[in-house]
């Protein structure tokens, strides 16, 4: 399920007043929190500092407003309290974004019992079926343990794709398994196969378990580049002997050993059978669609705090190659206030970049935090049903 959190804005010229922002999200008279003072916040020093958070849009109603900004400092009793209220509040007319928030506060804090007791009366609301039961108190302790992310690789091998290949390399270390897909590949030249044999030392050297896929495109482009009695090209020999591995085909493999050690007057490297991951299966050679090679998922998981730079830094990092920037924040608990910030930042500075970023299966408090700090003006935000 997802929602469209833009309805709630409001510009500064149909600003409504405080009573009425509390009517409209559902406080009755005399209930309306105070309202918090956001403008003075600067995140301009950060690692990003270009842009700076200098003003909040507060017309999404002071319910929202406060309830994102208490659970974003930790206050959980005090969002539920200030949401719960309005809900036994007869008179008010209680919205979609509201419901979502007190479900998702229950289902953040493990609280089941008052989930169910809600949902019933979200589904005679709304008319629909209502958002399934998960304990997000729990963090998962590996994330997706089953799951590898698969990178196909570009048409070109050359020089131009250093950056990607090194990204490889960083994906690799954070999930410690991984799968190239070189069906897409349709030239190599000395640079792109160093690059390429250098990425394969890499991922050895970090232990990541990798499994290549339509490995012999590869052979067939490096084998017209190899030839017998001629001392040169060595990166081409050692790559395609490598890929060989990965194809399965140990007489080619064994013919080319000797051919190398007769060519180079060295050991070959060692016959070693590469075997895909446990449950892989090989995908076609152009199976993959346009414009989604590597556009595998960066995820933020548990929290984002004002310590959380390093997170923030890397998703700058995966996006460096992307042209679109899709994040599973499935998995994000809760986001501070500073941290917000320097997300505004990162994510506006790859929006002046031309990126277009995702922020998929966000939690209601989580997003409505999002919709204060202005996320949702620099990234696509969508709710988690």
């Amino acid at each position: 399920m997802a929602f469209n959190l833009n309805p709630f804005k409001k510009t500064s010229s149909d600003q409504p007043s405080q009573h009425n922002l509390a009517r409209q999200s559902g406080a009755g008279d005399g209930d309306v929190p105070p309202k918090t003072e956001l403008s003075a916040l600067d995140f301009s020093n950060t690692q990003q500092g270009a842009i700076e958070v200098t003003e909040i849009a507060t017309g999404i109603g002071v319910v929202y407003e406060e309830a994102a900004v208490l659970y974003a400092n930790g206050n959980d009793r005090d969002a539920e309290q200030l949401l719960t209220a309005v809900f036994d509040d007869p008179t008010a007319t209680v919205g979609e974004g509201l419901w979502m928030m007190l479900l998702d506060l229950y289902r953040l804090t493990g609280q089941r019992d008052r989930f169910d007791a809600r949902v019933i009366d979200y589904a005679r609301r709304f008319e629909r079926s209502p958002p399934a039961w998960e304990d997000l108190s729990i963090q998962p302790a590996k994330r997706r343990a089953d799951a590898s992310a698969l990178i196909n690789l570009p048409a070109a091998l050359s020089a131009q794709t250093a950056q990607q290949l090194q990204q490889i390399c960083v994906i690799g270390r954070k999930s410690g398994t991984l799968r190239v897909d070189l069906g897409r590949v349709r030239s190599v030249d000395g640079q792109g196969c160093l690059l390429f044999k250098q990425m394969l030392e890499q991922l050895a050297v970090n232990r990541v378990k990798l499994s290549i896929f339509n490995a012999s495109r590869l052979v067939d482009l490096l084998s017209p580049k190899v030839k017998p009695g001629q001392a040169e090209n060595r990166d081409y020999w050692m790559l395609m002997l490598e890929m060989l591995k990965y194809t399965g085909e140990s007489s080619r493999f064994e013919d080319l050993a000797v051919d190398y050690a007769v060519t180079f007057e060295e050991s070959p490297p060692s016959w070693e059978p590469k075997q895909p991951l446990p449950g892989e299966e090989q995908p076609a050679a152009d199976e993959a669609s346009p414009g989604h090679g590597g556009e595998e998922e960066f995820c933020f998981d548990n929290e984002l705090t004002g310590s959380s730079s390093e997170a923030i830094r890397k998703l700058d990092e995966f996006a460096s190659v992307r042209q679109m920037v899709v994040v599973d924040c499935g998995q994000l608990r809760r986001v501070d206030f500073v941290a917000a910030g320097t997300l505004f930042n990162a994510l506006a500075s790859l929006q002046a970049r031309g990126k277009i970023i995702q922020l998929h299966k966000v939690n209601a408090m989580v997003g409505a935090l999002m919709r204060v700090m202005s996320i949702d003006q620099v990234a696509q935000v969508m709710l988690r049903g």
